[in-house]
């Protein structure tokens, strides 16, 4: 397909496909001529994912560039190409540093039994919710938080099920993308919901 009808199928403007092109986000086509190439469908996937990487986690050019990069050399391992789509494995960026809670959310993944890397960022995400909870006198510890996790476990395996039969590593990495990143809001409204209708039976005369 000619750089017009990538940019249609793609819904991104040309202006930007050969932004993406200078920057090296996205390949070159087969040039057919001094000034014209031809894309495939390889093209068009790539560019759909470099869409879901700036425009859904907010990335920079510079750091999605990185991820691709990593994205290609993880392209035979689900795990980590996945890991690193979707920022479970950190790429272009210092670790942080553990909080003192780091230890009870060590204590919360060995009681689950997870495979969760050290350095995930969610750990640290973790320990600071539980140190900003503390600070604001919600002492709560890693056990409460354990029926939280069996529910975002069993929400990982219907995550995980959307991904089953999918073959091409782009595709994979852009549907767990958008699927994790464009349904959290939603996630986060049906637990809105379901605490409106909790109250109403506890509380409602």
């Amino acid at each position: 397909m000619r750089i017009s009808e990538l940019s249609r199928r793609s819904g991104v403007s040309v202006t930007t496909i050969k932004y993406y092109l200078r920057e090296g986000l996205l390949p070159p086509g087969r040039q057919t001529a001094a000034t014209q190439a031809e894309y495939d469908d390889q093209h068009l996937r790539r560019l759909r994912l470099i869409r879901a990487l700036t425009g859904v986690r907010g990335l920079s050019v510079s750091t999605t560039r990185e991820v691709l990069d990593a994205l290609t050399e993880y392209a035979g391992d689900t795990h980590r190409l996945l890991g690193v789509a979707l920022g479970a494995i950190r790429v272009g960026e210092e670790p942080a540093e553990d909080a003192p809670e780091a230890a009870e959310v060590e204590a919360l993944v060995k009681e689950l039994g997870w495979a969760v890397h050290e350095s995930a960022p969610a750990r640290a995400t973790l320990a600071e919710t539980l140190g900003s909870l503390r600070a604001l006198g919600v002492p709560l510890d890693w056990r409460t938080l354990l029926p939280y996790a069996r529910l975002a476990e069993r929400t990982a395996v219907l995550d995980h099920d959307q991904l089953d039969g999918l073959d091409d590593p782009l595709e994979t990495a852009e549907r767990a993308l958008l699927l994790t990143v464009l349904l959290e809001p939603a996630l986060m409204a049906l637990r809105r919901m379901a605490q409106e209708n909790e109250s109403a039976r506890r509380h409602r005369p």
